[in-house]
């Protein structure tokens, strides 16, 4: 029986990540809170590899690809985090909807994937939902990113395409728990030395109730549970079927953003956001 609710789980946190995010903005800097959520996301995945069992026998060829995507993921979430100090969670949450039309330029650049005239045609009302959404309805602007956060989380939108990609073209021996655990460790280990002083250590020390809870959603749920969830969906569904999910999130996002942050949504957003979905889904399409 196919496992739908695993990535419709996995979206549905995903989407209210950026939510968290952004509400501890307020009292961490980018690079502590992605620190903090790899290491708390290390330690439940370590339980759970224990649990069932797992073996934590090292292969130095698979750690070399592993230890190369973490430098990519680090980046990534660092842009990202970084982006959303500056724009909101509802924007993040469409421009990042654009990811899989990224991936499939990627894969004809660089794989020689052929795109269809149907293909071409969703990236085009992809990247013109997205010019409406970031230009706030002033296509004919010369300057269409004034805001350096959406050009940001634009960019980490780029960036998560060249992970899949290259995560998608490497063959690993590990199953994907511990992939994805070695994966947050090489993360931690990165990360640590620029995060890691008493500035940092005291802000953690400091954070309220309603803080703590927001970095253990990021940490327990976001990068553990639902990344567990998600590489269950993909050995027991066809990807095409899991990946659809994803068209879920920025609406997600969106409403939990208006309900928890108070972020306005307004019609022009909407309809953006609904076009540059309409895209991508034309993109994916087979």
């Amino acid at each position: 029986m196919k496992s739908y609710w695993k990535p419709l789980a996995s979206v549905v946190i995903w989407g209210a990540s950026f939510i968290a995010t952004k509400y501890l903005l307020d009292s961490l800097k980018p690079l502590t809170i992605i620190l903090a959520r790899q290491i708390l996301a290390v330690m439940l995945l370590t339980v759970i590899a224990l649990k069932r069992g797992r073996s934590f026998k090292i292969n130095l060829r698979d750690h070399s690809w592993i230890f190369a995507l973490a430098l990519i993921a680090s980046f990534h979430l660092w842009i990202q985090v970084t982006g959303m100090q500056f724009t909101s969670a509802s924007n993040t949450g469409w421009i990042i909807g654009i990811t899989p039309v990224f991936m499939a330029l990627l894969g004809m650049i660089f794989f020689r994937e052929k795109l269809t005239g149907g293909q071409w045609s969703g990236i085009l009302i992809a990247f013109a939902g997205l010019l409406l959404l970031i230009s706030n309805g002033k296509i004919s602007s010369v300057s269409l990113i004034e805001n350096k956060g959406d050009f940001l989380i634009l960019a980490s939108a780029f960036t998560w395409s060249v992970y899949s990609l290259v995560g998608k073209k490497i063959t690993l021996n590990y199953p994907a728990l511990m992939t994805i655990l070695y994966l947050f460790l090489f993360m931690s280990l990165i990360l640590a030395p620029f995060t890691i002083n008493a500035e940092n250590i005291n802000a953690i020390v400091n954070l309220s109730v309603e803080s703590i809870a927001a970095l253990l959603f990021l940490g327990f749920f976001c990068s553990g549970i639902a990344y567990v969830l998600w590489a269950e969906a993909m050995n027991e569904m066809p990807s095409s079927h899991v990946g659809a999910f994803l068209y879920i999130e920025p609406f997600v996002t969106v409403f939990t953003a208006w309900i928890l942050l108070s972020e306005r949504i307004s019609l022009l957003t909407l309809i953006s956001g609904i076009i540059i979905i309409i895209g991508v889904i034309i993109v994916n399409r087979k």
